[in-house]
């Protein structure tokens, strides 16, 4: 076999004389290296790609591949979409730059983390996707999947942006065009079907004619990541490249399987027919597979595989797969087996969706198709009313969300995926059940940061925020106020750490040590609320929406935690640890606070420790003096103990 960094010298014919498709794989740890710069848990992690290598290993498809490692994009390559300044600006990341300038610069830029590595990957990721678009254009290979990261279609000429530094495909797509005329490539059709909006890729090629630029992606009205309106389907192209932009901009989350084929079969199959193009860049993005943390929607490996197989079709199957989001790492691994499978050919997919596409869906098809029917004689006609009459309802959508779900829920809905025994209907009842049962049970919040003063706990029931914090709360869905408030002492280390906070700005925020240490004594105020209020809290301290199909903490999690004492939950997050502090009136006391194994990178300094901001302090001193608590000056003299004492 071999590994990543190599290339594999595979015989492509069997004994029976039968060839097979030559598919290559782009892997290297390398790009592993790029992570947050203080070990901070985040969505975009080393583990995506490390994931989807070990399930094409354990399968055993990646030894029937050509396998290469990564390969650094040239200055000239990425300056074909990338001003030069841009390029500078993310090759000045190097290690020796230091850690306090590079987070400057990625405080200027939206969603965007960096460290050491980062420079590094980021060329890699380019460079490596290049390659592989060249050695399928040149018949070197047939088809491949370039397996990196940083993604890259958010990236714009001269910003990074959404995890992305550069922009991967349109840099190979630019690349193959510009570069290499004699490969004989004159029309690229670019995919992308990652959940959101491929804005860099579609302001790169916005008055292109050369490539036919295809984004199905959950839209929201321009409520959804990347907002604004640049995802609407109104969004064209200008120019010679007018008619050459195609957007398919879901309404709300939830989209499977049958709406991702309705937009295949209704929209891009019949364009693709129509533009022929000379080989297809599929911006890979799997964070709209069922299960994913951010993208809310549904569809599971069966449906790419079908997406896959219809754009297979056309170019003489060159096509090349580039890795963009996915942050179920269950859901991003079994997804890209299922591609490379089909990739590789060598047996039919199997499976069938029961499931028709949303009402929503018809109706987004439909205004594409009238939209771009100008410039797409195959869009003229109108769809027949027996088609657009077998639908799903659409789903009420309180709050513009990410529809996270938990990992227990998903990993059973992704089992009977893998079984391709497909029933979305199933999905459905979850989300309207969920919060009635969980309004029923009672439980203890113990607050021992901000939230013990009673208005900034408010934020999180009824919306809004206080002075000093940076960012407005949601609110929970139910806005009752508590039923009850009361404090109490538990032998528990509070201390504090990080070095910023999106509420809260720079300095360090509250957790406590999952622990108990009878020497330590952490003063908590404790919030009579619903459990679903309480998953609702749980939602905004670990930066999560609202509208979610699935509690994070759900009535079984609730026995588990009072049993074993304290739970991380799947989803992550620095409060995504549940801690049960004991029962007042038989009513569980909860309380949310880091793992230990964070607990250890605070001790060990590979984590901050760091004092509260002014603001964050005083509203912790307003709380504790004005629930009677302490004194302001012993207020005070609490704080800074915790925040001076070594953990």
């Amino acid at each position: 076999m071999a590994m990543a960094g190599e290339s594999s010298n595979n015989n492509y014919g069997d004994c029976d004389g039968k060839s097979h498709r030559k598919v290559g794989l782009v892997y290297d740890e390398t790009m592993c290296k790029h992570d947050t710069p203080n070990g901070e848990d985040h969505p975009e992690c080393p583990d995506r790609i490390g994931v989807i290598w070990e399930k094409l290993q354990l399968a055993g498809v990646s030894q029937r591949c050509v396998v290469f490692g990564g390969s650094k994009a040239e200055d000239k390559h990425l300056q074909l979409v990338h001003t030069k300044d841009h390029v500078s600006v993310v090759k000045s990341l190097s290690t020796k730059k230091k850690d306090y300038r590079r987070n400057r610069i990625a405080s200027q830029w939206n969603s965007i983390y960096l460290n050491g590595s980062s420079s590094e990957a980021a060329f890699l990721a380019a460079g490596s996707v290049v390659e592989l678009a060249e050695k399928v254009a040149e018949g070197e290979l047939d088809c491949g999947y370039a397996i990196v990261r940083p993604p890259g279609h958010h990236a714009e000429p001269d910003e990074a942006m959404g995890f992305c530094l550069f922009n991967n495909v349109a840099v190979a797509a630019s690349y193959l065009l510009d570069e290499r005329p004699e490969l004989g490539v004159k029309k690229i059709l670019i995919v992308d079907w990652d959940v959101h909006h491929g804005n860099g890729t579609q302001k790169m090629f916005w008055k292109d004619p050369r490539v036919l630029f295809f984004s199905v992606h959950r839209h929201e009205h321009g409520c959804f990541y990347p907002a604004g309106d640049d995802g609407d389907y109104n969004m064209v192209g200008e120019g010679p490249g007018e008619g050459f932009n195609i957007n398919v901009p879901w309404e709300q989350g939830r989209c499977g399987d049958a709406d991702y084929l309705a937009a295949w079969d209704h929209i891009l199959i019949p364009v693709a027919k129509e533009f022929n193009p000379d080989i297809i860049l599929l911006s890979a993005g799997f964070d709209a597979a069922i299960g994913d943390p951010l993208g809310g929607c549904r569809v599971t490996p069966y449906g790419y595989s079908v997406m896959l197989k219809k754009l297979m079709e056309f170019a003489q199957g060159k096509i090349v797969l580039a890795l963009e989001g996915g942050y179920n790492l269950d859901s991003i691994a079994k997804s890209s087996l299922a591609c490379v499978q089909v990739l590789l050919e060598d047996k039919p997919i199997q499976g069938s969706s029961e499931a028709y596409p949303f009402e929503s869906t018809w109706r987004v098809i439909q205004a594409v198709r009238k939209k771009l029917s100008a410039y797409w004689p195959s869009l003229a006609d109108v769809l027949s009313s027996n088609l657009i009459d077998q639908k799903t309802s659409t789903p009420i959508i309180v709050f513009s969300s990410s529809d996270s779900e938990t990992e227990d829920y998903a990993d059973d809905i992704l089992d009977q995926m893998s079984r391709l025994n497909i029933e979305n209907h199933h999905v459905d009842t979850v989300s309207t059940s969920w919060r009635r049962d969980l309004s029923k049970v009672d439980v203890w919040y113990a607050s021992f940061g901000s939230n013990m003063w009673k208005p900034r706990f408010l934020c999180y029931i009824l919306g809004g925020q206080v002075e000093g914090m940076k960012k407005v709360c949601v609110g929970s869905m139910d806005k009752t106020p508590p039923k009850q408030i009361m404090w109490e002492s538990f032998p528990h280390r509070l201390f504090f750490g990080r070095e910023s906070s999106v509420t809260w700005g720079v300095g360090g925020v509250a957790f406590i040590n999952p622990l108990t240490n009878l020497n330590d004594q952490t003063h908590m105020c404790l919030y009579r609320i619903t459990l679903e209020q309480f998953n609702d809290v749980l939602f905004q301290e670990n930066g999560l929406k609202v509208d979610s199909d699935s509690p994070l903490f759900g009535l079984d999690t609730l026995q588990l935690v009072e049993k074993k004492g304290s739970i991380p939950l799947a989803s992550g997050g620095w409060y995504g640890n549940i801690v049960c502090l004991g029962k007042e009136c038989d009513i569980p006391i909860l309380t949310m606070t880091c793992t230990l194994s964070a607990v250890e990178k605070f001790k060990s300094g590979e984590i901050p420790l760091r004092p509260p901001s002014e603001a964050y302090a005083n509203t912790m001193i307003r709380g504790l003096v004005e629930g009677g608590r302490l004194s302001e000056e012993e207020a005070k003299a609490y704080i800074d103990n915790a925040a001076s004492k070594p953990l």
